[in-house]
Protein backbone atom coordinates (compact mmCIF):
# COMPACT_ATOMS: atom_id res chain seq x y z
CA UNK A 1 0.00 0.00 0.00
CA UNK A 2 1.22 3.47 -1.24
CA UNK A 3 1.77 6.41 1.66
CA UNK A 4 -1.30 7.81 0.58
CA UNK A 5 -3.34 5.18 1.07
CA UNK A 6 -1.75 4.56 4.76
CA UNK A 7 -4.56 5.82 7.49
CA UNK A 8 -2.72 8.50 9.19
CA UNK A 9 -2.89 8.90 13.05
CA UNK A 10 -2.71 11.24 15.56
CA UNK A 11 -0.57 10.59 18.09
CA UNK A 12 -3.29 9.46 21.08
CA UNK A 13 -3.81 6.93 18.50
CA UNK A 14 -6.92 8.31 16.93
CA UNK A 15 -7.20 8.40 12.97
CA UNK A 16 -7.03 11.05 11.11
CA UNK A 17 -9.54 12.85 8.98
CA UNK A 18 -8.44 13.04 5.07
CA UNK A 19 -9.52 16.97 5.88
CA UNK A 20 -6.81 17.04 8.36
CA UNK A 21 -3.86 18.49 7.36
CA UNK A 22 -1.82 18.38 11.25
CA UNK A 23 -0.34 16.14 12.78
CA UNK A 24 -3.24 15.97 15.61
CA UNK A 25 -6.44 15.09 15.82
CA UNK A 26 -9.15 18.01 16.61
CA UNK A 27 -9.38 16.80 20.24
CA UNK A 28 -5.83 17.36 20.45
CA UNK A 29 -5.55 20.42 19.15
CA UNK A 30 -7.93 22.04 20.84
CA UNK A 31 -6.41 20.50 24.14
CA UNK A 32 -3.33 22.00 22.72
CA UNK A 33 -4.81 25.48 22.46
CA UNK A 34 -6.40 25.06 25.66
CA UNK A 35 -3.69 24.60 27.61
CA UNK A 36 -2.82 28.31 26.61
CA UNK A 37 -5.85 28.96 28.33
CA UNK A 38 -6.52 26.95 31.48
CA UNK A 39 -4.46 23.60 32.65
CA UNK A 40 -5.59 20.81 31.69
CA UNK A 41 -8.24 18.45 34.20
CA UNK A 42 -6.27 15.82 35.87
CA UNK A 43 -7.11 12.64 37.65
CA UNK A 44 -7.29 12.34 41.52
CA UNK A 45 -4.27 10.11 41.54
CA UNK A 46 -2.04 12.90 39.76
CA UNK A 47 -1.76 14.52 43.34
CA UNK A 48 -0.21 11.36 44.26
CA UNK A 49 3.38 11.90 42.50
CA UNK A 50 6.32 11.49 44.65
CA UNK A 51 7.31 14.99 43.16
CA UNK A 52 4.75 16.92 44.04
CA UNK A 53 3.62 15.89 47.59
CA UNK A 54 7.09 16.78 48.75
CA UNK A 55 6.98 20.23 47.63
CA UNK A 56 3.54 20.58 49.16
CA UNK A 57 4.39 19.13 52.54
CA UNK A 58 7.48 21.81 51.77
CA UNK A 59 4.78 24.80 51.82
CA UNK A 60 6.29 26.05 48.71
CA UNK A 61 3.87 27.16 45.97
CA UNK A 62 7.02 27.70 43.25
CA UNK A 63 7.74 23.95 43.93
CA UNK A 64 4.36 22.89 43.63
CA UNK A 65 4.01 24.72 40.36
CA UNK A 66 7.23 23.12 38.65
CA UNK A 67 6.47 19.22 40.20
CA UNK A 68 2.88 20.50 38.08
CA UNK A 69 4.86 21.73 35.07
CA UNK A 70 7.16 18.30 35.15
CA UNK A 71 4.43 15.87 36.25
CA UNK A 72 4.64 12.62 33.66
CA UNK A 73 0.71 13.18 33.23
CA UNK A 74 1.02 15.91 30.68
CA UNK A 75 3.44 13.89 28.58
CA UNK A 76 5.91 16.75 27.65
CA UNK A 77 6.68 18.83 30.40
CA UNK A 78 4.93 22.15 29.87
CA UNK A 79 6.79 25.47 29.81
CA UNK A 80 7.58 28.21 32.26
CA UNK A 81 6.01 30.41 29.67
CA UNK A 82 2.74 28.64 29.31
CA UNK A 83 1.65 28.07 33.07
CA UNK A 84 2.74 31.57 33.60
CA UNK A 85 -0.21 32.89 31.02
CA UNK A 86 -2.62 31.03 33.97
CA UNK A 87 -1.96 33.79 36.28
CA UNK A 88 -0.99 36.76 33.86
CA UNK A 89 2.50 36.48 34.45
CA UNK A 90 5.81 36.29 32.36
CA UNK A 91 8.01 33.55 32.18
CA UNK A 92 10.54 35.69 34.10
CA UNK A 93 7.66 36.28 37.15
CA UNK A 94 7.09 32.27 37.29
CA UNK A 95 10.72 31.59 37.45
CA UNK A 96 11.54 33.57 40.72
CA UNK A 97 8.26 32.07 41.94
CA UNK A 98 9.34 28.86 41.61
CA UNK A 99 13.06 29.59 42.44
CA UNK A 100 12.73 32.08 45.47
CA UNK A 101 11.68 32.21 48.42
CA UNK A 102 8.20 30.53 49.36
CA UNK A 103 5.19 32.74 48.47
CA UNK A 104 3.49 34.30 52.14
CA UNK A 105 1.11 36.56 50.69
CA UNK A 106 -2.60 34.65 51.14
CA UNK A 107 -4.04 35.92 48.33
CA UNK A 108 -1.53 34.85 45.44
CA UNK A 109 -1.44 31.42 47.47
CA UNK A 110 -5.25 31.30 47.15
CA UNK A 111 -5.08 31.90 43.64
CA UNK A 112 -2.63 29.13 42.60
CA UNK A 113 -4.44 26.68 44.32
CA UNK A 114 -7.30 27.64 42.37
CA UNK A 115 -5.68 27.64 38.95
CA UNK A 116 -3.85 24.37 39.83
CA UNK A 117 -7.02 23.16 41.19
CA UNK A 118 -4.71 21.84 44.39
CA UNK A 119 -7.55 19.42 46.33
CA UNK A 120 -8.27 21.77 49.85
CA UNK A 121 -7.18 18.75 52.29
CA UNK A 122 -3.18 19.35 50.53
CA UNK A 123 -3.55 23.17 51.55
CA UNK A 124 -1.75 24.32 54.15
CA UNK A 125 -3.35 27.49 54.41
CA UNK A 126 -6.85 27.95 54.72
CA UNK A 127 -9.15 29.42 51.90
CA UNK A 128 -12.14 31.31 52.61
CA UNK A 129 -15.47 30.66 51.93
CA UNK A 130 -14.14 26.93 50.53
CA UNK A 131 -16.00 24.26 49.72
CA UNK A 132 -14.24 21.63 47.73
CA UNK A 133 -16.08 19.68 45.01
CA UNK A 134 -17.11 16.05 45.16
CA UNK A 135 -13.40 15.14 43.74
CA UNK A 136 -11.88 16.81 47.02
CA UNK A 137 -10.75 19.83 44.46
CA UNK A 138 -11.16 23.40 44.29
CA UNK A 139 -14.13 24.78 42.41
CA UNK A 140 -11.96 26.47 39.26
CA UNK A 141 -11.66 30.22 39.90
CA UNK A 142 -9.32 30.64 37.27
CA UNK A 143 -8.49 33.90 35.78
CA UNK A 144 -7.84 33.31 31.63
CA UNK A 145 -5.58 34.91 29.73
CA UNK A 146 -5.68 33.84 25.50
CA UNK A 147 -2.81 34.41 23.74
CA UNK A 148 -0.24 37.44 23.21
CA UNK A 149 -2.53 39.09 20.36
CA UNK A 150 -5.83 39.13 22.54
CA UNK A 151 -6.62 40.97 25.94
CA UNK A 152 -7.11 40.13 29.28
CA UNK A 153 -10.24 37.86 29.31
CA UNK A 154 -12.79 40.80 31.63
CA UNK A 155 -12.07 43.36 28.74
CA UNK A 156 -13.73 41.29 26.06
CA UNK A 157 -16.25 42.41 24.92
CA UNK A 158 -16.20 46.86 26.23
CA UNK A 159 -17.12 49.23 23.92
CA UNK A 160 -14.45 51.88 24.87
CA UNK A 161 -11.08 53.06 23.81
CA UNK A 162 -8.08 51.45 21.65
CA UNK A 163 -4.32 51.86 21.25
CA UNK A 164 -3.92 53.51 17.96
CA UNK A 165 0.02 53.27 17.11
CA UNK A 166 1.36 55.89 15.46
CA UNK A 167 4.63 55.40 13.44
CA UNK A 168 6.99 58.20 14.52
CA UNK A 169 10.77 56.87 12.72
CA UNK A 170 10.90 53.28 13.08
CA UNK A 171 9.10 53.36 16.27
CA UNK A 172 5.56 53.26 17.19
CA UNK A 173 3.77 55.58 19.71
CA UNK A 174 0.62 54.41 21.39
CA UNK A 175 -2.66 57.04 21.18
CA UNK A 176 -5.88 56.53 22.93
CA UNK A 177 -8.67 56.47 20.43
CA UNK A 178 -11.92 55.39 21.51
CA UNK A 179 -14.16 53.21 18.64
CA UNK A 180 -17.09 56.29 18.65
CA UNK A 181 -14.51 59.01 17.32
CA UNK A 182 -12.99 56.52 14.98
CA UNK A 183 -16.21 55.56 13.33
CA UNK A 184 -17.51 59.07 13.14
CA UNK A 185 -18.17 60.55 10.13
CA UNK A 186 -15.47 63.13 9.22
CA UNK A 187 -12.71 61.44 10.86
CA UNK A 188 -10.55 61.84 7.81
CA UNK A 189 -9.08 60.34 4.60
CA UNK A 190 -5.65 59.17 6.81
CA UNK A 191 -7.95 57.15 8.93
CA UNK A 192 -10.57 55.03 6.53
CA UNK A 193 -8.54 51.99 6.13
CA UNK A 194 -7.38 51.73 9.49
CA UNK A 195 -11.22 51.88 10.78
CA UNK A 196 -12.58 50.10 7.99
CA UNK A 197 -9.67 47.11 7.76
CA UNK A 198 -8.58 47.21 11.25
CA UNK A 199 -10.52 48.72 13.60
CA UNK A 200 -13.82 48.27 13.11
CA UNK A 201 -12.90 44.77 12.00
CA UNK A 202 -10.03 43.50 14.13
CA UNK A 203 -10.56 45.60 17.10
CA UNK A 204 -14.65 45.16 17.05
CA UNK A 205 -13.70 44.53 20.93
CA UNK A 206 -12.11 47.49 22.17
CA UNK A 207 -8.83 45.64 23.40
CA UNK A 208 -8.22 43.08 20.71
CA UNK A 209 -5.46 45.07 19.65
CA UNK A 210 -3.96 45.00 23.27
CA UNK A 211 -0.34 43.88 22.12
CA UNK A 212 -1.10 43.92 18.57
CA UNK A 213 0.49 47.16 16.76
CA UNK A 214 -1.12 48.36 13.95
CA UNK A 215 0.44 51.34 12.00
CA UNK A 216 -0.64 54.46 10.50
CA UNK A 217 1.71 57.00 8.53
CA UNK A 218 3.03 59.50 10.30
CA UNK A 219 2.58 62.49 8.24
CA UNK A 220 -0.22 61.55 6.34
CA UNK A 221 -2.00 61.80 9.91
CA UNK A 222 -0.54 65.42 10.64
CA UNK A 223 -1.80 66.31 7.19
CA UNK A 224 -5.36 65.04 8.29
CA UNK A 225 -5.41 66.46 11.14
CA UNK A 226 -4.51 65.30 15.36
CA UNK A 227 -8.28 66.72 16.22
CA UNK A 228 -9.68 63.38 14.30
CA UNK A 229 -7.50 61.43 16.91
CA UNK A 230 -7.99 64.03 19.98
CA UNK A 231 -11.03 65.58 19.72
CA UNK A 232 -11.65 67.42 23.30
CA UNK A 233 -8.07 68.99 22.74
CA UNK A 234 -8.10 72.80 21.33
CA UNK A 235 -6.38 73.74 18.43
CA UNK A 236 -3.43 74.53 20.33
CA UNK A 237 -3.22 71.80 22.66
CA UNK A 238 -3.75 69.91 18.94
CA UNK A 239 -1.00 71.71 17.25
CA UNK A 240 0.89 70.91 20.39
CA UNK A 241 0.32 67.24 20.46
CA UNK A 242 1.00 66.82 17.06
CA UNK A 243 4.31 68.26 17.56
CA UNK A 244 5.36 65.68 20.35
CA UNK A 245 4.37 62.74 18.38
CA UNK A 246 6.60 64.09 15.80
CA UNK A 247 9.37 64.76 17.97
CA UNK A 248 8.12 63.02 22.02
CA UNK A 249 11.51 63.68 23.12
CA UNK A 250 11.82 67.27 22.37
CA UNK A 251 8.45 68.78 22.73
CA UNK A 252 6.18 65.67 25.14
CA UNK A 253 5.57 68.03 28.47
CA UNK A 254 3.49 69.41 30.81
CA UNK A 255 0.53 70.04 28.54
CA UNK A 256 0.33 66.48 26.80
CA UNK A 257 0.28 65.00 30.58
CA UNK A 258 -2.62 67.66 31.10
CA UNK A 259 -4.82 65.90 28.07
CA UNK A 260 -4.27 62.49 29.78
CA UNK A 261 -4.94 63.53 33.00
CA UNK A 262 -8.44 65.44 31.78
CA UNK A 263 -9.26 61.75 29.63
CA UNK A 264 -9.02 60.34 33.45
CA UNK A 265 -10.87 62.37 34.82
CA UNK A 266 -13.44 62.14 32.27
CA UNK A 267 -13.18 57.92 32.97
CA UNK A 268 -13.81 58.73 36.65
CA UNK A 269 -17.05 60.73 36.40
CA UNK A 270 -18.19 57.55 34.02
CA UNK A 271 -17.16 54.31 36.53
CA UNK A 272 -20.33 55.05 39.09
CA UNK A 273 -22.98 54.75 36.45
CA UNK A 274 -21.18 52.38 33.84
CA UNK A 275 -19.25 50.39 36.40
CA UNK A 276 -15.71 48.80 35.99
CA UNK A 277 -16.32 46.78 32.98
CA UNK A 278 -17.18 49.87 30.81
CA UNK A 279 -14.51 52.00 32.36
CA UNK A 280 -11.65 49.53 32.35
CA UNK A 281 -10.33 49.15 28.96
CA UNK A 282 -10.50 52.93 28.37
CA UNK A 283 -8.24 53.91 31.91
CA UNK A 284 -5.61 50.88 30.92
CA UNK A 285 -5.56 51.63 27.38
CA UNK A 286 -4.61 55.69 28.72
CA UNK A 287 -1.95 54.23 31.17
CA UNK A 288 -0.39 52.10 28.54
CA UNK A 289 -0.04 55.69 26.36
CA UNK A 290 1.40 57.09 29.19
CA UNK A 291 3.63 54.37 29.85
CA UNK A 292 4.98 54.54 26.45
CA UNK A 293 5.60 57.75 25.88
CA UNK A 294 7.29 58.65 29.46
CA UNK A 295 9.72 56.14 27.77
CA UNK A 296 11.09 58.80 25.34
CA UNK A 297 11.36 62.21 27.07
CA UNK A 298 13.11 64.55 28.93
CA UNK A 299 12.74 63.83 32.94
CA UNK A 300 10.54 66.93 34.14
CA UNK A 301 8.18 65.62 31.44
CA UNK A 302 8.36 62.06 32.22
CA UNK A 303 7.86 63.03 35.76
CA UNK A 304 4.96 64.62 35.25
CA UNK A 305 3.40 62.04 33.00
CA UNK A 306 4.01 59.25 35.72
CA UNK A 307 2.44 61.58 37.77
CA UNK A 308 -0.96 61.27 35.84
CA UNK A 309 0.10 57.80 35.33
CA UNK A 310 0.45 56.97 39.08
CA UNK A 311 -3.48 58.75 39.73
CA UNK A 312 -4.62 56.36 36.76
CA UNK A 313 -2.98 53.37 37.79
CA UNK A 314 -4.75 53.33 41.63
CA UNK A 315 -7.56 53.95 40.00
CA UNK A 316 -7.33 51.14 37.85
CA UNK A 317 -6.76 49.30 41.14
CA UNK A 318 -9.92 50.39 42.12
CA UNK A 319 -11.61 49.27 39.38
CA UNK A 320 -9.94 45.69 39.53
CA UNK A 321 -11.19 45.52 43.50
CA UNK A 322 -14.56 46.36 42.58
CA UNK A 323 -14.73 43.50 40.15
CA UNK A 324 -13.12 41.88 42.84
CA UNK A 325 -9.73 40.46 41.35
CA UNK A 326 -7.47 41.42 44.28
CA UNK A 327 -4.54 40.49 42.36
CA UNK A 328 -4.64 42.34 39.81
CA UNK A 329 -6.21 45.47 42.32
CA UNK A 330 -2.59 45.14 44.21
CA UNK A 331 -0.12 45.00 40.73
CA UNK A 332 -1.65 48.46 40.12
CA UNK A 333 -1.93 50.24 43.41
CA UNK A 334 1.76 48.93 44.03
CA UNK A 335 2.40 50.60 40.05
CA UNK A 336 0.88 54.02 41.56
CA UNK A 337 2.96 53.88 44.73
CA UNK A 338 6.33 53.28 41.94
CA UNK A 339 5.41 56.08 39.87
CA UNK A 340 4.07 58.31 42.63
CA UNK A 341 8.08 57.83 44.09
CA UNK A 342 9.73 58.26 40.90
CA UNK A 343 7.56 61.68 39.96
CA UNK A 344 8.16 62.73 43.58
CA UNK A 345 4.46 62.85 44.39
CA UNK A 346 4.50 61.81 48.10
CA UNK A 347 0.91 62.36 48.85
CA UNK A 348 -0.35 59.82 46.69
CA UNK A 349 1.96 57.56 48.16
CA UNK A 350 0.28 57.91 51.42
CA UNK A 351 -2.90 57.60 49.45
CA UNK A 352 -2.26 54.80 47.90
CA UNK A 353 -1.91 53.22 51.28
CA UNK A 354 -5.27 54.93 52.19
CA UNK A 355 -6.70 52.37 49.41
CA UNK A 356 -4.84 49.67 50.58
CA UNK A 357 -6.54 49.62 54.32
CA UNK A 358 -9.80 49.68 52.33
CA UNK A 359 -9.21 46.86 50.54
CA UNK A 360 -8.32 45.02 53.38
CA UNK A 361 -11.78 45.46 54.60
CA UNK A 362 -13.32 43.47 52.06
CA UNK A 363 -11.25 40.22 53.30
CA UNK A 364 -12.51 41.87 56.85
CA UNK A 365 -8.47 42.05 57.65
CA UNK A 366 -9.03 44.15 60.75
CA UNK A 367 -5.31 44.05 61.39
CA UNK A 368 -3.82 44.64 58.45
CA UNK A 369 -6.32 47.25 57.47
CA UNK A 370 -5.49 49.17 60.54
CA UNK A 371 -1.62 49.11 60.18
CA UNK A 372 -1.95 50.40 56.39
CA UNK A 373 -4.20 53.17 57.61
CA UNK A 374 -1.99 54.30 60.70
CA UNK A 375 1.11 54.19 58.14
CA UNK A 376 -1.10 56.31 55.41
CA UNK A 377 -1.26 59.08 58.41
CA UNK A 378 1.90 58.69 59.63
CA UNK A 379 4.25 58.90 56.64
CA UNK A 380 6.57 61.37 55.58
CA UNK A 381 4.24 63.33 53.55
CA UNK A 382 1.43 66.01 53.92
CA UNK A 383 -1.63 64.47 52.97
CA UNK A 384 -4.46 66.93 52.05
CA UNK A 385 -7.05 67.36 54.86
CA UNK A 386 -9.92 65.61 53.46
CA UNK A 387 -7.39 62.64 52.90
CA UNK A 388 -6.53 62.40 56.78
CA UNK A 389 -9.95 62.50 57.51
CA UNK A 390 -10.88 59.39 55.51
CA UNK A 391 -7.23 58.15 57.29
CA UNK A 392 -9.01 58.85 61.00
CA UNK A 393 -12.11 57.06 59.55
CA UNK A 394 -10.44 53.97 58.61
CA UNK A 395 -8.56 53.67 61.64
CA UNK A 396 -11.80 54.30 63.97
CA UNK A 397 -13.09 51.32 61.70
CA UNK A 398 -9.87 49.10 62.28
CA UNK A 399 -10.51 49.54 65.84
CA UNK A 400 -13.70 48.89 65.98
CA UNK A 401 -13.17 45.90 64.07
CA UNK A 402 -10.76 44.45 66.81
CA UNK A 403 -13.15 45.00 69.80
CA UNK A 404 -10.72 47.91 71.06
CA UNK A 405 -12.71 50.47 73.22
CA UNK A 406 -15.64 52.10 71.86
CA UNK A 407 -14.27 55.61 73.01
CA UNK A 408 -11.28 55.23 71.18
CA UNK A 409 -13.34 54.82 68.15
CA UNK A 410 -15.47 57.51 69.10
CA UNK A 411 -12.41 59.72 69.22
CA UNK A 412 -10.88 58.70 66.06
CA UNK A 413 -14.27 59.87 64.63
CA UNK A 414 -14.76 62.84 66.13
CA UNK A 415 -11.28 63.44 64.07
CA UNK A 416 -12.12 62.56 61.54
CA UNK A 417 -15.50 64.75 61.43
CA UNK A 418 -13.46 68.11 62.92
CA UNK A 419 -10.84 67.72 59.81
CA UNK A 420 -13.71 67.16 57.28
CA UNK A 421 -15.74 70.76 59.35
CA UNK A 422 -11.87 72.24 58.83
CA UNK A 423 -11.49 72.00 55.18
CA UNK A 424 -14.41 73.80 54.68
CA UNK A 425 -12.50 76.83 55.37
CA UNK A 426 -9.47 75.96 54.10
CA UNK A 427 -7.72 77.11 51.25
CA UNK A 428 -6.09 74.49 50.46
CA UNK A 429 -5.67 73.27 46.64
CA UNK A 430 -5.59 69.09 46.08
CA UNK A 431 -6.94 67.01 43.92
CA UNK A 432 -6.72 63.85 46.26
CA UNK A 433 -9.48 63.42 48.35
CA UNK A 434 -11.71 66.07 46.59
CA UNK A 435 -15.20 63.73 46.87
CA UNK A 436 -14.69 63.09 50.49
CA UNK A 437 -17.76 65.16 52.09
CA UNK A 438 -20.28 64.43 55.15
CA UNK A 439 -22.62 62.09 53.83
CA UNK A 440 -19.49 59.41 52.80
CA UNK A 441 -18.29 59.47 56.37
CA UNK A 442 -21.17 59.17 57.77
CA UNK A 443 -22.19 56.13 55.33
CA UNK A 444 -18.76 55.08 57.02
CA UNK A 445 -19.14 55.77 60.16
CA UNK A 446 -22.54 53.46 60.26
CA UNK A 447 -19.82 50.78 59.03
CA UNK A 448 -17.93 51.35 62.11
CA UNK A 449 -21.24 51.67 64.31
CA UNK A 450 -22.12 47.79 62.92
CA UNK A 451 -18.44 46.66 63.06
CA UNK A 452 -17.92 47.63 66.78
CA UNK A 453 -21.96 45.94 67.34
CA UNK A 454 -24.05 48.65 67.62
CA UNK A 455 -26.22 47.86 64.76
CA UNK A 456 -28.98 49.82 65.84
CA UNK A 457 -27.00 53.23 65.99
CA UNK A 458 -25.92 52.00 62.28
CA UNK A 459 -29.34 51.43 60.92
CA UNK A 460 -30.47 55.04 62.15
CA UNK A 461 -27.80 56.86 60.52
CA UNK A 462 -27.91 54.76 57.31
CA UNK A 463 -31.59 55.37 56.95
CA UNK A 464 -31.37 59.12 57.51
CA UNK A 465 -28.43 59.89 55.46
CA UNK A 466 -28.02 56.75 52.26
CA UNK A 467 -30.07 58.24 49.01
CA UNK A 468 -29.89 57.40 45.36
CA UNK A 469 -29.72 61.55 45.02
CA UNK A 470 -26.01 61.15 47.23
CA UNK A 471 -24.30 58.55 45.18
CA UNK A 472 -23.52 56.58 41.80
CA UNK A 473 -25.75 53.95 41.21
CA UNK A 474 -22.61 51.77 41.57
CA UNK A 475 -21.99 53.26 45.04
CA UNK A 476 -25.44 53.63 46.21
CA UNK A 477 -25.96 49.87 45.32
CA UNK A 478 -23.26 49.34 47.90
CA UNK A 479 -23.68 51.29 50.31
CA UNK A 480 -27.05 49.18 50.46
CA UNK A 481 -25.69 45.96 50.84
CA UNK A 482 -23.67 47.06 54.08
CA UNK A 483 -26.94 48.60 55.12
CA UNK A 484 -29.08 45.22 54.38
CA UNK A 485 -26.21 43.65 57.06
CA UNK A 486 -27.35 46.38 58.97
CA UNK A 487 -30.54 45.52 59.19
CA UNK A 488 -30.06 41.78 59.34
CA UNK A 489 -27.62 42.00 62.50
CA UNK A 490 -30.27 44.65 64.25
CA UNK A 491 -32.95 41.55 63.60
CA UNK A 492 -34.63 43.42 61.00
CA UNK A 493 -34.83 40.42 58.41
CA UNK A 494 -37.65 41.94 56.42
CA UNK A 495 -36.43 45.41 56.07
CA UNK A 496 -32.94 43.75 55.18
CA UNK A 497 -33.98 41.93 52.73
CA UNK A 498 -35.76 44.28 50.81
CA UNK A 499 -32.79 46.20 50.90
CA UNK A 500 -30.91 43.50 49.98
CA UNK A 501 -32.85 43.39 46.09
CA UNK A 502 -32.71 46.73 45.66
CA UNK A 503 -28.82 46.49 46.41
CA UNK A 504 -28.56 43.70 44.18
CA UNK A 505 -30.54 45.01 41.01
CA UNK A 506 -27.81 47.90 41.16
CA UNK A 507 -24.55 45.57 41.25
CA UNK A 508 -26.19 43.99 38.20
CA UNK A 509 -26.75 46.94 36.40
CA UNK A 510 -23.11 48.42 37.33
CA UNK A 511 -20.99 44.81 37.50
CA UNK A 512 -20.05 45.66 41.00
CA UNK A 513 -18.67 42.39 42.17
CA UNK A 514 -17.72 43.72 45.39
CA UNK A 515 -21.49 44.68 46.01
CA UNK A 516 -22.51 41.36 45.69
CA UNK A 517 -19.92 39.43 47.53
CA UNK A 518 -21.46 41.73 50.28
CA UNK A 519 -24.90 40.60 49.74
CA UNK A 520 -23.79 36.90 50.01
CA UNK A 521 -22.43 37.66 53.67
CA UNK A 522 -26.33 39.22 53.90
CA UNK A 523 -28.47 35.93 53.15
CA UNK A 524 -25.23 33.88 55.50
CA UNK A 525 -26.36 36.51 57.53
CA UNK A 526 -30.72 35.93 57.12
CA UNK A 527 -30.08 31.97 57.51
CA UNK A 528 -32.14 31.75 60.78
CA UNK A 529 -35.18 33.57 59.06
CA UNK A 530 -34.83 31.76 55.28
CA UNK A 531 -38.17 30.91 55.79
CA UNK A 532 -39.89 34.15 55.25
CA UNK A 533 -40.71 35.57 52.15
CA UNK A 534 -38.71 38.44 51.48
CA UNK A 535 -35.57 36.51 52.34
CA UNK A 536 -36.59 34.18 50.14
CA UNK A 537 -36.95 36.85 47.17
CA UNK A 538 -33.62 38.41 48.20
CA UNK A 539 -32.32 34.94 47.43
CA UNK A 540 -34.03 34.08 44.03
CA UNK A 541 -32.72 37.89 43.11
CA UNK A 542 -29.29 36.90 44.25
CA UNK A 543 -29.24 33.52 41.80
CA UNK A 544 -31.12 35.66 38.83
CA UNK A 545 -28.42 38.26 39.18
CA UNK A 546 -25.37 36.64 40.45
CA UNK A 547 -25.87 32.60 39.50
CA UNK A 548 -23.32 30.44 41.67
CA UNK A 549 -20.02 29.48 40.13
CA UNK A 550 -19.57 25.71 39.51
Amino acid sequence: MGFEGQARRCRCGTQLARDNQGARCHQCQKAARDLHVRPPAVPSEFWRNPDLRNALDARHMGQVIRAFRLHPFHGDPLSQTVVARWSHRTQAQLSRIENGQPLNDLSQLIQWAHILGIPVDLLWFKVPDASAEPSGVLPAARPELVDDDQPPAELADQPAAVLVPIMVGDRAVLVPLDLDTAAAPGTGAALDDLIAGQVLGALSAPTAGWNTMYSLNRRSLLKNGVAALMPALTPDEQSHVGAALADAPRYFDGSVAEYFGRQLEACTQDDGKLGPSKTLPRVLTIISAIDQHARDVKPSARRELLAVGARGAEFAGWLYRDVQDPVRAGFWRDRATEWAQESGDWPMQGYVLLKKAQAAYDDRDALRMLTLAEAAGAGPWKLPIKVRAEVAQQVARGHAMLGNDNNLVERKLAEAQQLLTDAGTSSEEHDLGTHYNDTLLTMQTAICFTEAGRPGKAATLYRDWLSANNFSQRDYGYFLSLMASTLALAGEPDEAARTGVLSATLAARTNSARTTQELRKVIVTLRPWESRAAVRELRETMLTVSPPTR
